[in-house]
């Protein structure tokens, strides 16, 4: 968010002036507001913002942060070229959105959907997306058959394969993200084992396993970071 003009900045710290001595406030909220009025003015409208959240029963939702217009700038984006993502059988809107907006972060060229995949244009999944869904390409495969639409090279995120740090990240591939219950398809899987393998990320704790879509983060730092070092390399 760029700089506010400076005659809203005033109209705002008005409004937040009379919030500060309405009473109607429980007194704890009254002192927060009043001390966040110190603060840069984005954060004291950030605090009041959480308040009037509170005290009205409502609940913030992070669609409530993209500029005013819902658009990102696409030209802004710098994708390593063959980076791809199939997402196989993905059936939470929140875990497609939420993985659209992951690659778009880390670079991701391009994303594929399995049939049965959730819909990217769920209110659900632009909302966790926050409008990656209309900057990142991404197109549906029409039927199942594994990866046939893709020539490869393929590796899945699964559980069983190379740990996450010994991996030997492609420059050029299509990961593989399976289900959220049952993991990645068993031809889908055939592909990857048959190409670059599977990788996966050591766990440490009683429950052994992350959601999807907080794993795909992992392993798409990884895999950027990875690419970042080779870029890096050849331009020397």
């Amino acid at each position: 968010m760029g700089k506010i003009p400076d005659e809203e900045a005033e109209y705002l710290r008005e409004i937040m002036s009379l919030l500060a001595k309405d009473e109607s406030f429980p007194l704890p909220a009254l002192e927060t507001i009043k001390k966040a009025m110190t603060a840069e003015l984005r954060r004291s409208l950030n605090t009041v913002y959480n308040i009037l959240q509170t005290e009205t029963g409502r609940y913030q939702a992070d669609w409530d942060f993209i500029e005013p217009s819902g658009a990102l700038d696409a030209s802004k984006r710098q994708p390593f070229p063959g980076m791809q993502v199939y997402l196989d059988e993905i059936r939470s809107p929140f875990n497609v959105g939420s993985i659209f907006r992951a690659a778009e972060s880390f670079g991701a060229e391009k994303i594929w959907l399995s049939p049965l995949c959730a819909d990217p244009r769920h209110k659900r999944a632009e909302r966790t997306a926050m409008g990656c869904v209309d900057i990142l390409p991404w197109e549906r495969v029409s039927r199942d058959g594994g990866c046939s639409f893709y020539p490869g090279p393929f590796f899945a995120l699964e559980t069983g394969g190379i740990p996450l740090n010994d991996f030997p990240f492609p420059t050029s591939a299509l990961m593989i993200v399976g289900s959220e219950e049952l993991g990645v398809s068993p031809e889908a899987l055939a592909a990857a084992d048959a190409s670059l393998g599977r990788v996966s990320i050591p766990s440490y704790g009683a429950k052994a396993s992350l959601n999807v879509s907080v794993a795909f983060g992992i392993v798409m730092q990884e895999w950027a970071f990875s690419l970042r070092k080779t870029k890096e390399k050849n331009n020397y």
